[in-house]
């Protein structure tokens, strides 16, 4: 991870430790029980719900609203887990908006106030886990070794499913902590006090599987051993590896890859410390660029302005999530293209663009009009992508699709032996929750392949 240098305008301690915990609280504080159950009580409980069709797990949305509405908040915990695990920080970082809240009947039937479901899933689901009690059991062991590799949402949903069906899990993992984007690449902001390890935890605690850190694909462990030593795979690798701009002046300092940052400023005690520009441009439109916009305005940055080549509409941050930061301070201009990162010796000073116009084809062509924004730091936010050496290897590589893994609709490879998901794959959603079922789908057609060998 490449540290930022003091140099230029640049500095740490911009605003005092209490205002950054404050900039750096909970987005959205929890409900209390009575708050839970008044919300509950505007849920129609729809026939044929289209919250439940629009989850991309399934969660059968009325259920679990009625059970808080009834008191029975354990139950509507476990309907919620059982289609998804990880519902704790699927209610914190789902874009709601666009999926479950969005059909909402009060929302479509013109109200514009569709019922909270993401605050009602985080309170069911937070107040189990405050029990300190795992709502599933494991199966009779079946005598069958699984090996996931990657601690992200799609590996420990796949390696949770999978020991509660009874098989062994051993859980590879390249970094100290597990998680994934949970732990590192999502807006400190929307997941607060540790919430992504004591979730974590909580999956694990369902038993039978054994994690090993500091375990990298390609380094450490190669993907024709691993199934060389266990029944199956599941690869829930991630991305890897951000997209570089491709232009002059990228090699400056303080020219930076936006997840790196985030992922430094989510691990930070003290986010105050960490050092930040005056002067903040970020380039890109999708939710990595939203964040690290409007961290960096929390942390102290006078101006932040994020730059995207085309319009509002294309943007793949929802419209929430672009006030979000808009409501921070950080200016969103569109239909421009960075050209040029302009350097006062090897220190960045400023960034050129070009506008930009609908062309051809869904294509973008440039106007010939030319404008220059002064940057202390400049932000790298335009996609990630997989690192595919991690995999390579004669016969033992699963077959690619423009970069990432292919899969059929039980996330099977082109390997007998070998699922994917997550961020890796080719029909990826780039969603946590997405993520999340892809896991669980793999887990059960990886069981149904052990049960059939």
């Amino acid at each position: 991870m490449a540290a930022v240098k003091n140099i230029g305008d640049i500095a740490a301690e911009r605003l005092s430790k209490a205002a950054c915990a404050d900039n750096f609280g909970d987005i959205h504080p929890p409900y209390d029980r009575q708050q839970a159950v008044v919300e509950a009580d505007r849920c129609y409980f729809c026939h044929d719900a289209p919250c439940m069709t629009a989850c991309p797990t399934s969660i059968d949305v009325p259920l679990f609203i009625r059970q808080i509405s009834t008191g029975n908040v354990e139950g509507s915990a476990k309907t919620i887990l059982q289609q998804n695990i990880m519902g704790g920080m699927c209610a914190r970082v789902c874009p709601t908006e666009t999926l479950c809240e969005q059909v909402c009947v009060r929302n479509e039937g013109g109200e514009g106030k569709p019922v909270k479901i993401g605050l009602l899933q985080r309170f069911a689901v937070d107040a189990l886990m405050a029990t300190g009690t795992h709502p599933f059991e494991r199966a009779k062991s079946s005598g069958k070794r699984v090996a996931v590799v990657g601690a992200g949402p799609a590996g420990l949903a796949c390696a949770h499913r999978l020991a509660t069906l009874g098989h062994a899990v051993v859980l590879y993992e390249a970094r100290d902590k597990l998680g994934g984007l949970n732990e590192y690449g999502i807006a400190a902001y929307k997941t607060i006090d540790g919430f992504a390890q004591a979730e974590t935890q909580f999956i694990l605690s369902v038993g039978g599987i054994e994690v090993k850190s500091g375990m990298r694909l390609g380094e450490d462990i190669s993907l024709g051993k691993l199934r060389g030593e266990y029944d199956a795979v599941f690869l829930g690798l991630g991305m890897g590896a951000v997209n570089a701009l491709g232009l002059e002046g990228e090699d400056l300092d303080n020219a930076i890859d936006a997840v790196d940052f985030i992922a430094r400023l989510r691990q930070a005690k003290d986010p105050s410390k960490i050092p930040v520009g005056r002067r903040i441009v970020v380039i890109g439109g999708g939710m990595t660029a939203i964040d690290i916009a409007a961290q960096t305005k929390l942390l102290g940055a006078e101006e932040v302005t994020l730059v995207y080549r085309r319009g509002q509409a294309q943007m793949k941050a929802s419209a929430y999530e672009q006030e979000l930061a808009q409501t921070r301070g950080v200016t969103i201009r569109h239909w421009a293209e960075p050209k040029r990162l302009i350097g006062e010796g090897k220190t960045l000073a400023a960034v050129e663009f070009e506008r930009t116009a609908p062309g051809s084809n869904g294509g973008l062509k440039g106007t010939g009009e030319h404008f220059t924004l002064a940057a202390d730091m400049v932000f790298r936010a335009i996609g990630q992508k997989f690192v595919a050496a991690s995999i390579d290897g004669d016969d033992q590589s699963p077959k690619l699709v423009k970069g990432r893994i292919a899969i059929d609709g039980q996330r099977k490879t082109s390997l007998a032996d070998v699922w994917a998901g997550g961020d890796c794959v080719d029909a990826s959603e780039d969603l946590t929750v997405a993520a999340v079922e892809d896991g669980k789908i793999a887990a059960q057609a990886i069981d149904q392949f052990l049960t059939e060998s």
